[in-house]
């Protein structure tokens, strides 16, 4: 089981536009569910770990956004209208137990902002970190950092051209950091 996290974010960094829509949902050519490489990225996926602030939305959804896929929600209280088969825990260590037993070998999509994000790489759990840069600049929004900290140790692993002109980059987050230099390479 790996656990792979997958979001967008413009060419000037932000993971949400100004207004705070994920950075994908400016792009003209977005297609919930289809572009942008998101059915290859499921494809593996067995399961979708997220915080409540990206849970609670698919609530009122006319169409459940993870139907193949087990549910689990980091969040202080379990929302109304919760289905029974989704897991909420409010402990991440919690959460990612119960997630891990209830595995049966395919891959996590971990949904969500830089939080969520965040939390589950402090706990050793981030395996990837794949973005999709946009080109677009927003000017505003939200940045994948402070939340996912500049110390992360980022390899890269590839990366692919996405039809309208966005980028798919894919790290591998069990690298260390190397320490920035004093000066600019090659001096």
């Amino acid at each position: 089981m790996q656990i792979r996290a997958r979001m967008s974010t413009s060419a000037d960094g932000y993971v949400t536009t100004p207004s705070g829509w994920p950075a994908l949902t400016a792009d003209p050519a977005f297609v919930s569910g289809e572009s942008h490489g998101i059915r290859e990225f499921l494809e593996g996926c067995e399961a979708a770990l997220m915080g409540r602030t990206t849970f609670e939305p698919a609530l009122t959804n006319n169409r459940w956004p993870w139907p193949d896929l087990d549910v689990f929600v980091l969040g202080s209280h379990r929302p109304d209208g919760t289905p029974d088969h989704v897991t909420t825990d409010s402990d991440p260590v919690r959460l990612l137990a119960k997630l891990r037993s209830a595995n049966r070998g395919g891959d996590v999509h971990l949904v969500g902002g830089p939080r969520t994000i965040g939390t589950f790489h402090a706990l050793g759990a981030l395996d990837t970190l794949e973005l999709v840069v946009l080109p677009m600049l927003f000017g505003g929004g939200t940045r994948l950092t402070p939340m996912l900290a500049p110390d992360t140790g980022l390899t890269f692993q590839s990366e692919r051209a996405l039809p309208g002109g966005s980028v798919e980059i894919v790290y591998s987050c069990r690298g260390n950091r190397t320490e920035l230099p004093d000066k600019p390479a090659g001096h």
